[in-house]
């Protein structure tokens, strides 16, 4: 779509600015010249206001609006995407047309209005941004776990790749839309709740240089990004490439990212879990939520060993010393029954995935 089309959808919006406002911030009101409403995704105030009259373009014009507590601003097709949660320009753009009456260019489709729109943050909203990923072979997010020491060519349902996922700047500022790596939250009858999403630099070339490159989104407590179906064991700690580096190394162990020590500390515990490997990152904040987590699991009858790194996290271990340098630190601390079931027989230098270890 091009500059002019993008413009031209933008006057069009703003020449009925007011039917527009209606339809997508309906919890907002008319007041005077203005639409005041909380913020652009609909919640009730009076901190937003659309300029329902106006020139064409320039100061003033119809259409544009700001947000006086963030500082935000930003025409009608802004105001659409944020009040469906919309990630994707060309979503937004055929929803305008859909709004307008306007024909849909070929050979795009019409959205599915039987859906209703999702709030943002929501968990319709985390299942709809996960659907518009892809698979990670061949993406940045390859590039990116690569880049860690991960073998990305393993089993990885939960990891997805969105080459334009919206970033909004902590305390307002404009939006931008960035690379991402897109991670499944799930509960344990393995249904999406939530998404956790890591903002990547170009090519996948590390994350991006953002105030915070991750984020999640949607319905966190008590579940998480896995990785393998837990039975009787589970392997849980607080990032995604940390839980991954102990999968490097341990490839049949089943493997949870809680995402914080906070939520690390409510997982959930599956039915006939028996003993539970609880990650130690070396920082001081998290003791006291793997301590939360040891006693709710002692109450559960659930046995808690901790698997303790050489440096910071796992992911430094791996990367530092390699895969076979990992196992043999994970074989002194694993309970005996578990080393030789998840150790014995995995060759040295070989990953789940078949690639040479780093």
């Amino acid at each position: 779509m091009t500059r002019a089309d993008v413009s031209e959808l933008s006057s069009r919006l703003a020449a009925c600015a007011e039917a527009v406002c209606r339809h997508y911030l309906p919890q907002g009101e008319k007041s005077g010249r203005y639409w005041l409403i909380g913020d652009a995704r609909g919640t009730p105030g009076r901190s937003l206001f659309v300029r329902l009259t106006g020139p064409d373009r320039g100061k003033g014009a119809a259409g544009k609006w700001t947000d006086a507590q963030s500082g935000e601003h930003g025409d009608l097709l802004d105001i659409i995407r944020e009040s469906l949660g919309l990630t994707d320009f060309k979503d937004v753009a055929e929803e305008a047309r859909r709004f307008l009456s306007l024909p849909q260019p070929e050979p795009a489709a019409r959205p599915d209005m039987s859906r209703p729109p999702a709030n943002p943050g929501s968990t319709e909203a985390a299942r709809r941004l996960f659907a518009m990923g892809t698979a990670i072979p061949g993406t940045p997010v390859a590039a990116y776990l690569r880049g860690r020491g991960i073998d990305p060519s393993g089993d990885l349902p939960a990891l997805r790749f969105h080459p334009a996922c919206y970033h909004r700047p902590t305390g307002g500022g404009t939006t931008r839309r960035l690379p991402a790596m897109v991670a499944a939250i799930t509960d344990l009858d393995g249904q999406l709740t939530g998404v956790h999403r890591t903002w990547l630099a170009p090519g996948g070339a590390g994350k991006a240089d953002l105030d915070t490159p991750r984020r999640a989104m949607g319905a966190l407590l008590g579940h998480g990004v896995r990785f393998g179906r837990a039975s009787d064991l589970l392997a849980a700690g607080e990032g995604i490439e940390t839980v991954l580096s102990l999968r490097m190394a341990l490839p049949r162990m089943p493997v949870l990212a809680a995402l914080s020590a906070g939520h690390l500390s409510a997982i959930l515990f599956p039915a006939g879990l028996r003993r539970l490997y609880v990650l130690r990152d070396r920082d001081p904040a998290g003791e006291g939520a793997r301590e939360r987590l040891r006693d709710r699991a002692a109450s559960a009858g659930i046995e808690t060993l901790t698997l303790t790194p050489r440096l910071g996290d796992f992911n430094d271990d791996l990367r530092r010393y390699g895969v076979d340098a990992l196992r043999a630190r994970l074989r002194l601390q694993l309970h005996p029954e578990d080393a030789a079931r998840h150790l014995d027989g995995c060759s040295p230098g070989v990953t789940s995935g078949g690639a040479a270890s780093p």
